[in-house]
């Protein structure tokens, strides 16, 4: 209800702003009659609108925590709109103003999806503050509802507080944290006497498919939402596509996408932007010099050689932020002082970083001469992150995978934590972007980047 109230404020202000800024613009012939041919169809335009984009499914709660499909529900009723409404206005030969016309889609559909994001954002806030949550029952195997459990627990914006689980394991009381309240075959009576609002059904629920059905039908007469988790992980929606066959919902799976991840299309996008954000920050690098080379007279840049794609070693550039033997006191930090899990190296509180570099790690500034890494087609704007030549020779054989991509300047992992992550988790985030890359996500990354930077949160 309340993303349908901001709607209609927005496509009314809209209207209103297109009304106006007509009979400004003088581009556009006869401007003086477009408030009597619009005003008196604006109500009708508008309810219209909010109509096709419910119907294309905008206004679907399970499209709000996640994912694309609802800016394409926008996109699409938005899109549907402005033709129904072209071609109603050339089949009854309305002199409908087309600066109008024109004006009113350019204004409404950004701020459509604005709208979108910043709610979305609110809403994910919240439930990190304990708000629109919801008691979920977990039925399955011990092993999927521990792994499970603990992505939940991970993923606070997801909104979902686990409350017991169900299992046909017998001899257990309790999985980690949260009591055993039954078997599957129990869900009715504990949706009853827990009122949770959803159970999400993983592997080990039961043993023949028919028998989910089954456990469907005891809730149907209940406001229980059911959530069922495929033995699928790290596959976006946009590689899955389901066909009903004879009653079997089949799900078809799209190849993984590394090869299009390193094709001309992003190589492209890398060119442009690069170059862009190179003019752009052209200004921040010059103040950051200055100010390195004033605290110690060292080196204002720092070479590292990293290892690229296909296991090509390149030069990385970064702005120095630590003492100019850094090299050496790591090599006597590296037994008693690295509080990484895994392959990396890494300390919160580095001694080596410099007064200048701590600013500057700060809010990533000593990366932006890796904009001329990617320019020369070392790195990417989005990909993995650069590695260590020892970090890869300690890499386990399935993590070699990230090399199938060049490595980026930001990624999944700058955006979900950057430094606060275990290796285990950095390693599932590269992963999934190489099989799973799309512009679009590209996109989502960098915007998303912007605000870890100013957040400053995870980087040391």
């Amino acid at each position: 209800m309340h993303i349908l109230v901001a709607d209609f404020i927005i496509t009314t202000l809209a209207s209103f702003i297109a009304v106006q800024a007509r009979t400004t613009i003088t581009t556009f012939p006869k401007a003086t009659d477009v408030q009597d041919n619009v005003i008196p169809w604006s109500g009708g335009i508008i309810a219209a609108w909010l109509v096709i984009m419910a119907a294309c499914g905008a206004y679907r709660t399970e499209y709000l925590d996640a994912g694309m499909a609802q800016y394409r529900a926008v996109l699409e009723g938005s899109t549907i709109t402005a033709a129904l409404l072209g071609i109603s206005a050339y089949l009854f030969m309305y002199p409908l103003s087309r600066g109008f016309y024109f004006l009113l889609f350019l204004f409404s559909i950004p701020a459509l999806l604005l709208e979108r994001f910043f709610m979305r954002r609110w809403l994910h806030h919240e439930r990190y503050r304990g708000r629109f949550r919801r008691n979920v029952i977990i039925a399955g195997d011990c092993d999927h509802i521990d792994d499970l459990a603990k992505v939940l627990q991970r993923e606070m914006w997801l909104g979902y507080d686990v409350i017991g689980v169900l299992t046909r394991e017998k001899a257990r009381r309790r999985i980690g944290s949260v009591p055993v309240l039954g078997e599957p075959k129990d869900v009715k009576a504990v949706c009853q006497r827990t009122q949770a609002e959803a159970v999400i059904f993983t592997e080990g629920s039961f043993s023949r498919a028919y028998q989910f059905n089954r456990l469907a039908r005891a809730l149907e007469g209940q406001d229980t939402e059911l959530i069922v988790v495929p033995a699928l992980s790290d596959i976006s929606t946009q590689r899955i596509r389901i066909s009903p066959t004879a009653g079997m919902p089949l799900v078809h799976i799209e190849k993984p996408q590394a090869e299009r991840a390193a094709g001309w299309f992003k190589r492209s996008f890398d060119i442009v932007g690069s170059l862009i954000l190179l003019i752009v920050t052209s200004p921040i690098i010059l103040t950051a010099a200055i100010a390195i080379k004033h605290e110690d007279g060292g080196p204002v840049f720092y070479k590292q050689r990293r290892v690229g794609r296909k296991g090509k070693i390149f030069e990385c550039y970064k702005l120095r932020s630590m003492v100019v033997n850094a090299d050496e006191i790591k090599a006597k930090m590296l037994a008693d002082k690295n509080e990484s899990d895994g392959v990396l190296f890494k300390i919160k509180d580095d001694p080596r970083i410099t007064k200048c570099g701590k600013f500057h790690r700060r809010y990533s500034i000593d990366e932006i001469p890796q904009f001329y890494n990617v320019l020369r087609g070392d790195m990417s704007l989005v990909g993995p992150r650069p590695a260590l030549e020892n970090e890869v020779a300690a890499y386990e054989s399935h993590v070699h995978r990230r090399l199938d991509v060049r490595p980026g300047v930001t990624g999944l992992w700058q955006v979900s934590g950057r430094s606060d992550l275990s290796w285990e988790d950095t390693v599932r985030l590269d992963l999934y972007y190489v099989d799973n890359w799309s512009i679009l996500q590209d996109v989502n990354i960098l915007a998303k980047t912007l605000r870890a930077v100013f957040s400053s949160s995870g980087a040391y």
